[in-house]
């Protein structure tokens, strides 16, 4: 039997089957019923069994078969040190707009990793480009039926794709979209628009091919392409003004309603930084068919404002004296200062400052709050009347920690700034209940478990 896949184990939880049998952090998994366990998908399929045979090597050498009788599904409590139980797969692409080669030296070594491995699209709704997958990898997506699967796919157009992510087998990887749809698998999908190459025409084409795969690819957005001011040596590039904003707009919303009269679901999303750039009024909720692209800033602010209301007409009001300060970025601005003045309306002595945060770490033209970095924010903040406690949105923050893209952490911003600073989850009721320091009744529009950009 082949030994390439050995997986050293992290830890075994107290009280479970792993632990009653004797295995122990340091040793390595080597099969489950004499299969090889290339990385987490095959582990979670074979150890559903209710029979397992388990082959185990200590630390000492021993090698160790170990029968196990469970209840089908119940886990062994075994945890890996690596997440994926593999190493993660790089990219092998040169996009020209690639948002880590815009990003300046000196910062964290993880933030210049470029991944572009589907196992990640499963486990954290990355987006993947297909052009590292083999045949083997699509083999196992249709055997274990893993999905969705988000697919980044900027371009239809073979040769354009092979241009726009500077690898000549682009274009052909487009073709295993075709396995997927063929196989029931669910996607959703990505375009990237770079002004002058793939958008006009060329976003028409892409729009019209994608349709093609209407059930299975449920969605797809369409975002305009991030800009830092570290551009230099890279493809040039321009931002949308105003009219070619509104020009995208009206693409995206002919095809939505053409697609809609079809196949019953608006399919292609326009992200809400286009109708900022627009100047035009968000959609309705109904147009987001579910929010299925949030992650990707689709219906971030619909959600939000809806959510907000929802929670405002639960609010009882009071007049209880508060002073708080709420910091985001440019895009969400407008909204949260206006759900700020609504909610003052209601607790008359709430005084709500609210501050836009200029990205002058990245560029101006970077405006959303999940790119704001604490040293940006302290800057920006010093001086300014931030009342009893600083609200800060949580996007701002590397996921699950008290700390920014800049490595500056809470505390530092704290104490910089002389205030207390509070995380704020990213709906709309979170926003009450944390100006307001009450629990307002009712629950979230969405419950994915994720928190939206």
């Amino acid at each position: 039997m082949s030994r390439k896949h050995e997986h050293v184990i992290k830890s075994v939880l107290p009280g479970s089957i792993a632990e009653e049998m004797g295995i122990e952090a340091g040793d390595k998994l080597i099969s489950v019923n004499g299969n090889v366990v290339e990385d987490v998908f095959d582990y979670q399929f074979y150890v559903n069994d209710e029979e397992l045979l388990l082959l185990i090597k200590k630390q000492n050498g021993e090698e160790w078969e170990l029968e196990i009788e469970k209840e089908e599904e119940e886990g062994l409590g075994i945890e890996f040190g690596q997440g994926l139980m593999d190493e993660y797969r790089s990219c092998r692409n040169h996009c020209i707009f690639c948002f880590i080669d815009q990003m300046p030296q000196g910062m964290r070594k993880t933030l210049y990793f470029k991944d572009d491995d589907a196992r990640l699209s499963f486990l954290q709704g990355n987006y993947v480009t297909l052009t590292n997958m083999s045949d083997h990898d699509i083999d196992r997506i249709l055997h274990y039926h893993l999905e969705p699967i988000n697919i980044s796919f900027q371009a239809m157009n073979p040769e354009l794709r092979c241009r726009m992510l500077h690898n000549r087998f682009a274009g052909k990887a487009l073709e295993k979209v075709d396995r997927l749809f063929a196989g029931g698998i669910q996607m959703n999908g990505q375009i990237v628009l770079c002004k002058g190459v793939n958008d006009g025409d060329e976003l028409e084409y892409s729009i019209r091919e994608l349709t093609r795969y209407i059930p299975c690819l449920m969605s797809v957005s369409v975002v305009p392409v991030g800009l830092t001011k570290y551009r230099e040596g890279l493809f040039p590039l321009e931002p949308f003004g105003r009219e070619e904003a509104r020009e995208v707009l009206r693409v995206i919303h002919r095809w939505q309603d053409r697609i809609y009269r079809e196949h019953g679901i608006h399919f292609i999303h326009a992200g809400d930084e286009w109708y900022l750039l627009a100047g035009e009024e968000l959609p309705e909720e109904e147009r987001y068919d579910g929010y299925l692209q949030l992650e990707n800033g689709v219906g971030m602010l619909r959600l939000l404002e809806d959510e907000f209301q929802e929670a405002y007409e639960d609010a009882r009001g009071d007049k209880k004296a508060r002073k708080v300060s709420v910091a985001t970025g440019l895009l969400a601005y407008p909204y949260i200062r206006r759900m700020a003045g609504q909610l003052q309306r209601k607790y008359p002595e709430t005084d709500i400052c609210v501050y836009p945060i200029r990205n002058d770490f990245f560029g101006e033209m970077i405006t959303v709050s999940g790119l704001i970095t604490g040293q940006d924010l302290i800057a920006q903040l010093r001086g300014k009347e931030l009342g009893d406690r600083l609200l800060l949105p949580c996007s701002m923050f590397r996921s699950g920690e008290e700390v920014f893209l800049d490595d500056i952490t809470l505390s530092e911003v704290e104490e910089a700034l002389q205030v207390r600073a509070d995380i704020v989850k990213s709906s709309g009721r979170d926003f009450v209940e944390a100006v307001t320091g009450a629990g307002i009744q009712g629950k979230h529009k969405t419950d994915s478990g994720k928190e939206r950009r």
